[in-house]
């Protein structure tokens, strides 16, 4: 009998909420915010079209929409929109000219209060500071926004576009960010999953620090130094994603543990030629000091080296992947030896030269791609103008002749014939097209 009457008072309450609630129209001549201020919670205020000068503060649950045109232009200082509550809508709104001061943390849209139940969507924001900077809040969506840095600044000197901060169950999905540092920038956040975006013309797209049971799925990296910069991270679910036309890295792995890379697509990782130094190469897949992580039925193609792995990176299962066009497929740098196949699954490679004598797609020869000559070739990359020398082929036929001499390195006991993948034609052949330079 009490569960009812409170379950009928809840209910009343709430009619009465939605039936006190207010809808403010507002124009470019009325001060609005004055009108932020005397709003209460559930009210929503609808903007005009026009320009509205100044700093925002929003401290009630309420919904800001904009219409065609519906300007906020910050005056080239602070932050476009602070939010200081729960329960707050903010969309169809362009959001400009916010300040830069880093330090500050400057944003378009800021909230750094321990909020719940904010969503922010279909919004242009362009800005020299951070984007959208979200911090210590739960139950956060981030949908369909626009954010543009100020390309007029250093990179460095830019904010990024959307900053997630000890965040909990945040999904950022469909959003397009560009000419910001990074893209999106998670640090010490949880249980959130980045969905759908489009970064590009970037340091990262996407960034991690010291968070942990994320996903990141099927977003797109282009026009960066790297695409998927993933450090001190662990449990991260990283599946369906693509990166395209990145410098340095396609994807970074820094100290990653027990996480999960599958079913990527990273092309064209090369560095330009105006940028090019002794050990400077693009990387397909890095991984340094990372251990316990699966990399599956990812497709890495025409990098300058497909993977790399270094400083401790063991207890990874390799299998199912794809290295295509790329000049050097592994750079192994360990002394212990690993197996890169799965039961009997192992990975294709382009320049896989074995036999498949019983047509079961997977070859008779196992595939190592490091020995003791690509090592020194590593670590004195003056070697490689004797690669075609009568020494080298000496010493590599001295190496198979005497396995004893074989230093620890990786193994495929079961290379896969044909590629789990379909290949861009077109990215393939770009290699041939690139500079002698980068040849």
């Amino acid at each position: 009998m009490m569960r009812n009457i409170l379950l009928y008072l809840m209910l009343t309450m709430a009619v009465i909420n939605t039936a006190t609630a207010q809808v403010w129209q507002v124009s470019t001549q009325d001060n609005l915010q004055q009108i932020l201020d005397n709003t209460e919670d559930g009210d929503t205020v609808i903007l005009a079209e026009g320009n509205y000068f100044g700093n925002f503060i929003i401290n009630s649950g309420i919904t800001l929409r904009g219409s065609n045109e519906t300007i906020i232009d910050a005056m080239g200082k602070g932050n476009g929109i602070h939010l200081f509550s729960s329960n707050i809508t903010i969309e169809d709104l362009t959001i400009i000219n916010w300040g830069d001061d880093l330090t500050e943390q400057n944003s378009g849209i800021y909230s750094d209060k321990k909020a719940e139940n904010i969503l922010i969507q279909n919004n242009q924001l362009q800005g020299s500071g951070f984007g959208i900077w979200l911090q210590k809040a739960e139950h956060i969506k981030v949908l369909n926004n626009t954010i543009a840095g100020d390309t007029r600044l250093r990179s460095a000197d830019r904010g990024n576009g959307i900053q997630l901060s000890m965040v909990k169950h945040v999904l950022v999905r469909g959003n397009n960010v560009s000419n910001t540092r990074d893209g999106l920038y998670i640090i010490s956040s949880q249980e959130n999953t980045l969905q759908d975006n489009t970064m590009h013309d970037l340091r990262y797209g996407i960034h991690y620090m010291y968070s942990h049971s994320n996903k990141v799925l099927n977003n797109l990296a282009y026009n960066t130094r790297a695409g998927y910069a993933l450090m001190s991270s662990k449990h991260l679910i990283v599946s369906g994603n693509t990166s395209k036309n990145s410098e340095d890295y396609g994807f970074l792995m820094n100290f990653i543990t027990s996480s999960t890379i599958t079913d990527n697509v990273i092309e064209n990782v090369w560095t330009k030629p105006e940028n090019k130094v002794l050990g400077r190469d693009g990387k397909g897949l890095f991984v340094y000091n990372s251990a316990y992580n699966t990399i599956s039925n990812n497709l890495i193609n025409t990098s300058e080296i497909g993977i790399h792995l270094t400083a401790g990176s063991e207890n990874t299962k390799v299998f199912g992947n794809s290295f295509i066009n790329n000049p050097t497929q592994v750079k192994y740098v360990s002394n212990k030896k690993q197996e890169w196949s799965l039961d009997g699954k192992g990975n294709f490679w382009s320049n896989y030269l074995g036999w498949d004598m019983d047509n079961d797609n997977v070859g008779d020869v196992i595939f190592e791609p490091n020995d003791g000559i690509d090592k020194l070739v590593w670590q004195y990359p003056e070697m490689k103008m004797l690669m075609d020398s009568p020494a080298i082929v000496i010493l590599r036929w001295v190496q198979r002749q005497f396995p004893i001499l074989k230093p620890p390195g990786v193994k495929d006991s079961f290379p896969l014939m044909q590629s789990p993948h379909q290949v861009n034609t077109t990215s393939v052949a770009a290699i041939a097209e690139l500079p002698d330079a980068q040849q």
